[in-house]
């Protein structure tokens, strides 16, 4: 067991909990040990889907570890500190084969909600509050707040949030396409899980392939995007996974992918 960082399975998914209370600020060598536990998991052929969770009940993630920032103003910022943690995180997430779904409950806010950004899904509890404040500190969101909220919502609901620093609730967050779900506090974990659990059932490859899109061509014209759709789909058409899936269908049985 890490020092921040827990990791349970449920069949081929991984519950990753942050733990730093009371509230899981995101410190520095919480980070890294985040980055690390990511890192394997991706490698491990038998994962193949990652639930990020927040411990205790307050929040998910209510923000970096502001402790730190003096000691980070000293060093005139070189060291980056939770910023440039996330920064890597979020690199490391965007690169990997496999999907994360995020269970959001109570506080997600500033480097929590930039966490939360980095998953492919946002399941929120009904509970929930979700902002980036840093603004009210005097400084922005350097985590990818200012990169990864307006592709999410738009540049003027991004606006809204990170140059007034205040919250929303779960059913704002869901109206504006910053979560993908709202369930009951009670249901969360669970819903997050079903999510993750329908994504691992999908062949790795494919999935893969689809994370892959998503990131390299949503800022290329559609003609670019196209072809490069294109050229994905005849990779997944020529693996075994496409090729087991096809003829899974023709045999009506389910299908066995192994991601390759």
């Amino acid at each position: 067991m890490g020092t921040f960082v827990t990791t349970e399975h449920e069949g081929a998914v991984a519950l990753v909990t942050i733990d730093n209370p009371p509230m899981n600020a995101l410190s520095s060598a919480l980070l890294e040990e985040l980055e690390a536990e990511l890192a394997g998991l991706d490698a491990d052929a038998a994962t193949r889907a990652i639930v990020l969770l927040g411990a205790g009940e307050r929040a998910f993630v209510a923000g970096a570890d502001i402790k730190e920032f003096p000691a980070l103003r000293e060093a005139g910022g070189s060291e980056g500190g939770a910023a440039r943690g996330l920064h890597s995180v979020g690199r490391r997430m965007d690169a990997a084969h496999t999907p994360f779904v995020a269970a959001i409950k109570g506080y997600c806010l500033g480097g929590g909600l930039e966490l939360a950004m980095c998953c492919d899904v946002r399941i929120c509890a009904d509970d929930a509050k979700l902002g980036q404040p840093e603004i009210k500190l005097g400084l922005i969101p350097g985590g990818g707040g200012t990169q990864r909220l307006p592709r999410l919502v738009g540049l003027g609901r991004a606006n809204l949030l990170n140059l007034g620093g205040e919250f929303i609730d779960a059913e704002t967050a869901y109206a504006w396409g910053l979560v993908e779900q709202v369930v009951p506090r009670d249901e969360l974990v669970a819903a997050a899980t079903t999510v993750a659990a329908g994504f691992a059932e999908r062949s790795p490859h494919a999935v893969a392939v689809i994370r892959e899109l998503a990131r390299t061509t949503r800022d290329l014209s559609l003609e670019e995007g196209l072809r490069r759709e294109a050229d994905a789909f005849r990779r997944c058409l020529m693996s075994e996974d496409g090729q087991e899936g096809v003829a899974a269908f023709v045999e009506k049985r389910e299908p066995r992918f192994t991601g390759r």
